[in-house]
């Protein structure tokens, strides 16, 4: 699937959603990931740019709140668990690159979970364009200054919410609990923080297929059964309580396969949430003017991001590990390689000429010779040996050796990757 991904997405992306929700196996993730993003495609179309970008100095206002925000990031993870370790170095240069990248933006404390994650996958350039698509593609404005994008999702989820549970949105608007108070970190660290890990991962492979509503789900699921009827919320009577209640979830409605269950069963569209959203668009420029952050649209998911993609886009094909000659026969392939044309022909008039000669009758002479010659030379009228099947002469062994041979790009690409799969 991977080897020819294009084809994939442009006429079976239902078996890839389906494929998606059944979970990627572990070992496929990280680069099932890149190609969902986009981030291979953005990686090829800028070679380079990541290690320019490392080398730069970075601004210092960043470098400082980076530096302090290293080790809060999965402290217990093996890749976290050290000061100045490689999971810390690596995690502070994929995050200065994306102030250099986006000195707009800046540095937003919720992309270092994002980063910490995509990391336990995949090098830290390959990383850096993943969360790249992210910031720009999937949760466009998330990370801005003023986080606008953040609140307006905040009341798509809240209208969403009147339809998924009626009496969830009831308490939860008596109590006038803000949106903010409870979706913030889950939507911008998309549930890193606040999920088992097995549903993280989950979650994060039908995000990157599916996009945003994703997201959007899995928030209604958990409002939906943690509020959702009178038996919970009479634990509930004030706003304290309501918000303690959301912030320790029980596990069994974040265990693995109840959430993707209910996530995967719950009817809320892209149609509806660009519906939604420009419902709250009008309210907020009715009320507070217009949005001074300007984001690019929201893409919902891989498919979207495949067919956005601006000017040419490369073939995505795995670089090989052993370069062959044109000629030879792939791993795997049965029977020899067919000879070219030229060489079809030249065989044919061959046995056209060798049955027309054994359908003549020999002549005395030619018995005779025949007679005298005996066993002394071999036979005249056998057809010549195929050119394309003779034995290689001892000069032509060195090419063929040294095609089989390991080039040192590739190999070096080959043990990166299976260094972090």
């Amino acid at each position: 699937m991977l080897n020819n991904w294009d084809k994939w997405m442009a006429k079976k992306h239902k078996k890839i959603r389906l494929r998606c929700q059944k979970g990627i196996p572990p070992s496929l993730r990280g680069r099932a990931w890149q190609y969902l993003s986009g981030g291979k495609v953005k990686l090829q179309q800028n070679p380079g740019k990541f290690d320019e970008l490392d080398m730069s100095p970075g601004d210092p206002k960043w470098l400082d709140v980076i530096e302090r925000d290293l080790h809060r990031q999965f402290p217990f993870h093996e890749m976290f668990v050290s000061r100045g370790g490689h999971g810390q170095q690596d995690l502070f240069r994929v995050l200065k690159a994306y102030t250099l990248y986006r000195p707009e933006e800046g540095y937003c404390q919720a992309q270092a979970p994002i980063a910490a994650v995509l990391l336990m996958h995949m090098p830290a350039e390959q990383a850096f364009w993943c969360l790249v698509q992210i910031c720009e593609k999937y949760l466009p404005g998330y990370y801005s200054e003023k986080l606008e994008a953040i609140q307006l999702d905040g009341e798509i989820l809240f209208s969403l919410l009147q339809k998924v549970s009626p009496v969830a949105h009831k308490h939860l608007s008596r109590q006038k609990i803000d949106p903010l108070l409870y979706m913030t970190e889950w939507f911008m660290c998309a549930f890193a923080r606040t999920l088992p890990w097995s549903s993280v991962l989950r979650v994060w492979d039908m995000f990157f297929c599916e996009g945003v509503k994703i997201i959007f789900r899995v928030g209604l699921v958990l409002l939906k059964h943690a509020l959702g009827s009178p038996e919970k919320l009479k634990a509930c009577q004030g706003q304290y309580e309501t918000i303690e209640r959301l912030r320790s979830l029980s596990p069994k409605i974040m265990q693995e396969a109840f959430l993707v269950q209910e996530v995967v069963e719950l009817p809320v569209t892209e149609r509806q949430i660009e519906r939604e959203h420009l419902i709250q668009l009008r309210r907020w420029q009715e009320t507070r003017g217009e949005l001074q952050s300007c984001s690019p649209p929201r893409l919902h998911g891989a498919k979207a991001i495949l067919e956005a993609e601006p000017g040419p886009r490369p073939t995505l094909q795995p670089s090989p590990s052993i370069r062959l000659p044109l000629d030879a026969p792939l791993p795997g392939s049965k029977g020899k390689p067919k000879p070219s044309k030229q060489i079809q022909k030249e065989q044919k008039e061959q046995q056209k000429q060798a049955k027309g000669y054994l359908d003549k009758p020999p002549t005395p002479n030619q018995t005779k010779m025949a007679s005298a010659a005996g066993d002394a030379c071999p036979p005249q009228d056998v057809a010549p040996k195929d050119p394309v099947h003779q034995d290689p002469a001892p000069q032509d062994s060195a090419p063929q050796d040294s095609a089989h041979h390991h080039s040192r790009e590739s190999l070096t690409s080959q043990e990166s990757e299976d260094t972090y799969l």
